[in-house]
Formats: structure tokens, C-alpha cells, sequence
């Protein structure tokens, strides 16, 4: 039974029953609409607070919070969430109750699909009203998953950048998604339609990055028995992306910055100068800057890439999007691989937040396409997660342990009481956020 009000539609189911909730989640899933489950409120307050949900169905009664808090909650902090409650006859007062501070409406147990059906419907046709009239600010995300403080960010400095020329340097550890940032770029621009070409300039031996980049003719090596096009060749009207670009030497770097002022190169082999159009976007996973104070980076090159900048954030310091993450991917991957649709445990998505990923998104999409595949019933739960997500008694904490070993525990309980905040885990621990991230990176590799 598809409505007008299913396509992409987010709720949250909350009740202590599985049997409730599975009931619920079948119908609503047939009728089109997506949905997630908390079966306490605490698990329902984090749900809120990382997922764009357009409607809470809470029951009232359950153990420790009710959902009366629940529904006070949504009202005072939640902008745009519509919430039903659902009750059974005795509760009837309480329901009452809850649509006068904050709920659209109650449903009284037991009730028909219809009647589920039209409760939502007119729910959504209440809330997504509002949501319609309100002004809205959030910028495009570009197809780039994220509603942290640190991602709004990097989607406003894209949405300014993206129909100029000028070079942008992107800054962030590997696995964050600095090419799909350059992809923002490029396909949001002007100049969508032309080539965007990516180059990883530390998967390429510097001897053959010259050819690759700027092409060569032939007979200009051994080897060369035909004149070959380059990538900036390739890129001309687009985008060229050169990742890893603090792997290139002093000598291409010289050459790099040639085509940068002059808009010009050489091939290998020739003496003609090549003019060419092309909006470069380079990006990094190390600091420039101490590559340049080292004599490692050219610090005019470092100048004419970082006229634009754009600081991606590790994903330990984007907590907000984890359940972002966690849903995209695994609808993906159960979708791929043809399963039953999977959920997550509370207790599983707890563990996943307060972890540190050193390895940012590109670690989550390979744990959870990995979990996906070796799951063995529908919903993932911590002992299903590898072991340095788990907590082990078997840890003692003993006076024959390694200083190493003691730091490393030690930062991780600072991380996780402060949330994975660097900048007040590093306050605490009194050093700054380049020697905390240091460190996270070699204690998670021992």
C-alpha cells in the first residue's frame, strides 16, 4: 500500500516488544516507508540525534524512561519530527495526555493496518507541512553522507568554491573522502560535462609520473612507439584530482607549478609547449606546511594549491554521522548481496560510536560489508563486532604491563568519556591534536 508520504521517509519505531515492533516494521516497510527501531527511550534519544527521522511511533508504557519522555523530549528538542503514540485501553488518560505536550496523535491498541496506515498519513501530512514552510538553510550535501557541524562546513566552503577556478587543497586522513569532495567540485560546477580525471600520485613511481601527467612522443624512451596523451591532456575543460600529492618530487613539483602560473606543459620528448584549461584539486593526508619548513614541499606550489582549503574531519570526530554511515551501508550491502534486511543492535551501535576509527569511513564501509556477509541472522550485535570493539575481563589491569600498553588504554577511556572529542581528549591529556591523532594512529596499528 504505497502513499503519497512513503518515498524516503524515515520512522522510528519505539516499543520494549519485538513482537510490536516487527509487526509495525512489516506493515509500514510494505507500504514503502523506511524504518528503524529502539526498544528503550535512551536507545530512541541517540537514534534521534544521528538519523533524519521524520516520525517517532512510541508506545507509552515501558521499563525505566516511558514514552511520555519520550514524547516531551521530541517536543522540546526535536524540530520537525512528528511523533504517534500508541496505547492500550487502560492507558487511554495517558495518551491524552501526550498530545498535549507535543504528540500529533494516538492509537489505540488493538488496531487494523488501515488504521495504522491513516494514523501515519495524517501525522506526516501535519509535520511534512511545517517542514515545507520553513525556511531552510542546510546546504547540499553534494551525495556526500553527513550532518555533523564539521561536514555542514566542508558542504558550504563546496558550495562557494565549486563554480570557480581556483585550486583547492584538501586536508584529511586517508580513508575520509577527499576524492568524493573533488567529485563535489567537479560535477556541482559549470563544468560538469567535461573530464574529471583522478591521479594517485603515490601509486605512480615518480620516473613514470612525468609521462602520466604531462604525456610524451614518440621515440622519447625506449618503449615509446607512439606519441600518448597525458592526464592533463585527458582533464583539459574538467578537473584533475592529484591525491597523495605531497608523494611527488622537488622536480615534478617544479613542473606542477609551471602549469599551475602558466597553464602550459611539455610533453616528454618535446620542446613545444602545450597549453591547456584545467581547474586542479590536489589533496593530502600529511601537513604540507612541515614538508615545506623540511625542504621537502615547495612552498610556492604549497601557495598556489592552498588558494581554497578544505579540512575534512576523521570520522572519531564525527559522531553524529556514524548512524548515517551505518544505515547507508549496510542497506548497500544487504541489497547487494541479496540478505533479509539487517539491523544492528543498540548495544552494537553503541560500541561502534565510542570506537576511535583510524581508518575513518573507508574502515566502517570494509567492517560492515565484512559483517554482512558473515552475519548469521538479521541483526548484528557486539560479539558479532571484531574484538577491539568488544570489552574483555580478560584485560586485567595488572603492574606487568608494558608503558605502551597503559597509554593506550588510558587515551582510549579519555576518548570515550569525552565522546571522541580530540580537542578536549588532548586538552586533558595535555598534549596537542597533531601528537593525540599520532598517537590513536600507532596504538590501533599494535
Amino acid at each position: 500500500m504505497k502513499t503519497k508520504y512513503t518515498d524516503t521517509i524515515n520512522i522510528l519505531v519505539v516499543d520494549d516488544s519485538p513482537e510490536t515492533i516487527e509487526l509495525i516494521k512489516r506493515n509500514l516497510e510494505s507500504a514503502g516507508y523506511h524504518i528503524y527501531s529502539a526498544g528503550t527511550v535512551q536507545s530512541a534519544v541517540k537514534l534521534l540525534s544521528g538519523l533524519n527521522i521524520h516520525m517517532v511511533i512510541t508506545d507509552l508504557k515501558m521499563p525505566g524512561e516511558n514514552g511520555m519522555e519520550l514524547v516531551r523530549h521530541i517536543a522540546e528538542n526535536c524540530k520537525g519530527i512528528g511523533t504517534l503514540v500508541i496505547t492500550g485501553f487502560p492507558s487511554i488518560q495517558g495518551a491524552v495526555e501526550s498530545i498535549k505536550i507535543g504528540a500529533e496523535e494516538y492509537l489505540v491498541k488493538p488496531f487494523t493496518d488501515e488504521e495504522l496506515f491513516k494514523s501515519v498519513e495524517r501525522v506526516l501530512a501535519k509535520t511534512l507541512k511545517h517542514k515545507k514552510e520553513a525556511p531552510r538553510n542546510t546546504p547540499a550535501n553534494f551525495g556526500i553522507i553527513g550532518e555533523s557541524e564539521g561536514m555542514l562546513h566542508v558542504f558550504k566552503t563546496i558550495n562557494k568554491a565549486k563554480n570557480t577556478n581556483a585550486t583547492v587543497l584538501i586536508n584529511g586522513e586517508s580513508g575520509t573522502g577527499k576524492e568524493l569532495v573533488a567529485r563535489a567540485l567537479h560535477y556541482g560546477s559549470n563544468a560538469s560535462a567535461a573530464p574529471f580525471v583522478p591521479v594517485n600520485c603515490g601509486g605512480i613511481p615518480d620516473p613514470l609520473l612525468e609521462s602520466e601527467l604531462f604525456g610524451y612522443v614518440k621515440g622519447a624512451f625506449t618503449g615509446a612507439n607512439e606519441t600518448r596523451a597525458g592526464f592533463f591532456q585527458t582533464a583539459d575543460g574538467g578537473t584533475i584530482f592529484l591525491d597523495e600529492i605531497s608523494n611527488t618530487s622537488l622536480a615534478m613539483q617544479a613542473k606542477l607549478l609551471r602549469v599551475l602560473q602558466e597553464k602550459e606543459f611539455y610533453m616528454v620528448g618535446s620542446k613545444k609547449a602545450n597549453k591547456v584549461n584545467v581547474r586542479v584539486v590536489a589533496a593530502t593526508n600529511v601537513d604540507l606546511m612541515q614538508l615545506v619548513r623540511k625542504g621537502l614541499f615547495r612552498e610556492d606550489l604549497y601557495y598556489r594549491l592552498n588558494i581554497i582549503t578544505i579540512d575534512l574531519p576523521p570520522l572519531r570526530e564525527r559522531n553524529k554521522d556514524i548512524l548515517l554511515l551505518l544505515d547507508f551501508f549496510l542497506t548497500r550491502y544487504v541489497r547487494e548481496l541479496g540478505k533479509s534486511p539487517m539491523q544492528f543492535s543498540p548495544k552494537a551501535v553503541r560500541s561502534l560510536q565510542e570506537y576511535a576509527w583510524p581508518g575513518n569511513v573507508r574502515e566502517l564501509q570494509n567492517l560492515i560489508h565484512r559483517l554482512v556477509i558473515m552475519a548469521d541472522d538479521n541483526t548484528i550485535d557486539t560479539p558479532d563486532l571484531p574484538e577491539n570493539f568488544r570489552f574483555s575481563a580478560t584485560r586485567v589491569r595488572s603492574l606487568n604491563r608494558k608503558l605502551e600498553e597503559v597509554e593506550r588504554e588510558y587515551i582510549l577511556d579519555v576518548l570515550s568519556a569525552n565522546k571522541n572529542n580530540i580537542s578536549q581528549t588532548a586538552q586533558i591529556l595535555g598534549i596537542d591534536r597533531k601528537t593525540l591523532r599520532e598517537k590513536i594512529k600507532k596504538h590501533h596499528k599494535n
